[in-house]
C-alpha cells in the first residue's frame, strides 16, 4: 500500500496553493500537520512564490483535530507550532474556507493573514462545549 500524504502543494504562476485532502471532515491529525510544515517550509525556500493558499478538498475546510489523538501524548508538530509557522511566513496566506472552519481549523485559518469564505461557510470552536480551550491561538485571535 502506498502511504499518500493528505497534504499538497502546487504551484499557479507566483502562487501557492497548499490543499488539505483527508476525508471525511479534513480532521487535523499528526500527517495533517506534518505535511502543512512541510509544505510551509517549501514555500518557504522558493523565492518566486509571492503568495500561498490554504484550502481543503471534498465538503468542508477543516473541521478541528483528530480526536482519536486526544488519548496520546501530542506529537510534533502540535497545532500551535504550524499555525505560527502560517503567521510567520514572509508572504501573504489566505485560508479559503468553504462549509466549516472548526476548532482547530478556524485556529488555523485565524492564523493566515487573510481569510476568504464562501457565502454559507461556518465558523465557531465547539470544542469549548466539550469543556476544551482551543489551544492554538484561538482564544487570543478570535475576539
Amino acid at each position: 500500500m502506498i502511504d499518500r500524504s493528505p497534504v499538497a502543494l502546487t504551484r499557479h504562476g507566483t502562487v501557492a496553493v497548499i490543499t488539505v485532502d483527508h476525508p471525511p471532515v479534513n480532521a487535523i491529525n499528526h500527517a495533517v500537520r506534518s505535511g502543512l510544515m512541510a509544505a510551509l517550509r517549501e514555500i518557504e525556500g522558493d523565492p518566486g512564490i509571492k503568495a500561498a493558499v490554504i484550502a481543503a478538498s471534498g465538503r468542508t475546510f477543516m473541521a478541528g483535530s483528530d480526536i482519536r489523538e486526544f488519548d496520546s501524548a501530542p506529537r510534533e508538530p502540535v497545532l500551535k507550532d504550524v499555525v505560527a509557522a502560517v503567521e510567520s511566513l514572509s508572504i501573504p496566506v489566505v485560508a479559503a474556507i468553504h462549509g466549516t472552519a472548526l476548532g482547530g481549523g478556524l485556529e488555523l485559518a485565524m492564523g493566515c493573514h487573510y481569510r476568504v469564505a464562501t457565502v454559507n461557510a461556518k465558523a465557531g470552536q465547539p470544542e469549548i462545549a466539550l469543556g476544551l480551550i482551543p489551544g492554538a491561538g484561538g482564544t487570543q485571535r478570535l475576539p
